[in-house]
């Protein structure tokens, strides 16, 4: 029997506020998410301490029909993030289903899997940049970590998304937020109480990606353990500078590659080229028109190759994770279902593998 996640209520508006406006008059080119980090608070208490101002609290029990809405607006830039890659696309909404918590954005632009029993808060919110108001609307989970966000552009229809604001507004809202206490990282079973040769027996036989993660739920065995346990010819480990070599190559060769960024609400998934990448301090980035990526290679503590075998041919990823087994992002060759991958990829990570392999 599951237990109830332990609360804590947030601070009061006002003396939040309060610190929340000293800190940012002393530190003015802070990010709201690192603010507050050091607050001491999470980013969507920050986020409330603007309703009736900057923010507008929304209904909590649509954000199937929020998504759903989001078409209308025309062109958008939807960022999803953890906590050492951020993912930006433009585009539109295009195709969207919601399937009781499940949620699907299909398109050519932007791309989602959504798992909105996470979503628990939303706000529209207006702040003030130097290049003019930025408007976007924001959504988080419990814990009050940002789940997606969804930015108007020069492209947007502007009537549209208000009329979407105003439709999905929650009336009477109060700025005071319950805030839930992280949940407890899993604990790894040892890796004697796992059934190994039932593992790669069923890993071998997989017929969708999608399958995996009920593989390692099967086998109660987490992600990296998995990948660990199950051999090179499932799984080959590489240094974290891996990831700039792929993006590099990809970026030198114009291949059409696969970028998934996610967090417990969202899986975001750019398909296409990059370009035009920079490093800047720890972060690595893809600055292209439509699509930026900005990623953590120092919070990059492991990566591998692996291997997925479906009823369309082997699959091939290559997977980041943090020191403490969180997935940061996955890297694919572009692909659908029922077309074999791209011989053009394969190349990419046999180069990596040369390169990085350990």
């Amino acid at each position: 029997m599951s237990m109830a996640l332990p609360q804590v209520s947030s601070p009061s508006a006002g003396p939040l506020a309060v610190r929340w406006r000293a800190y940012r008059a002393e530190h003015p080119k802070v990010r709201i998410r690192d603010a507050a980090r050091s607050l001491g608070v999470s980013e969507a208490e920050l986020v409330a301490t603007g309703i009736g101002e900057t923010a507008t609290r929304l209904h909590a029990a649509q954000w199937g029909d929020v998504i759903k809405a989001l078409p209308a607006v025309g062109a958008v830039m939807a960022l999803t993030r953890n906590d050492d890659c951020v993912h930006e696309r433009h585009g539109t909404y295009g195709e969207v289903s919601v399937n009781g918590p499940m949620g699907l954005v299909l398109g050519e632009d932007i791309d989602l899997r959504l798992f909105l029993n996470r979503w628990r808060y939303g706000f529209a919110v207006r702040e003030a940049t130097a290049h003019g108001e930025r408007r976007s609307l924001q959504f988080f989970d419990g814990t009050g970590q940002a789940l997606h966000k969804v930015y108007a552009t020069e492209h947007t229809d502007t009537a549209a998304f208000d009329a979407l604001v105003g439709r999905f507004t929650a009336t009477g809202a109060s700025a005071d937020l319950t805030i839930e206490a992280p949940e407890a990282a899993p604990v790894s079973r040892p890796d004697s109480a796992i059934d190994v040769a039932g593992l790669r027996d069923t890993w071998s036989k997989l017929e969708d990606t999608h399958d995996f993660f009920g593989m390692l739920r099967r086998f109660g065995v987490e992600r990296t353990q998995a990948l660990r346990l199950a051999g090179r010819e499932f799984a080959e480990p590489l240094r974290p500078s891996c990831a700039r070599r792929t993006l590099e190559i990809a970026a030198e060769r114009q291949v059409q590659i696969m970028v998934f960024v996610g967090n417990p609400g969202c899986i975001q998934i750019h398909t296409g080229t990059v370009t035009n990448l920079k490093a800047v301090g720890p972060w690595f980035n893809v600055l292209d028109p439509l699509f930026n990526l900005h990623l953590r290679e120092d919070k990059i503590d492991r990566a591998w190759i692996v291997h997925k075998p479906t009823r369309d041919g082997a699959v091939t990823s290559i997977e980041l994770f943090d020191a403490g087994n969180n997935l940061i992002a996955q890297l694919f060759g572009k692909r659908k279902p029922g077309l074999p991958e791209l011989p053009s990829w394969r190349e990419i990570v046999t180069a990596v593998r040369a390169a990085e392999a350990l």
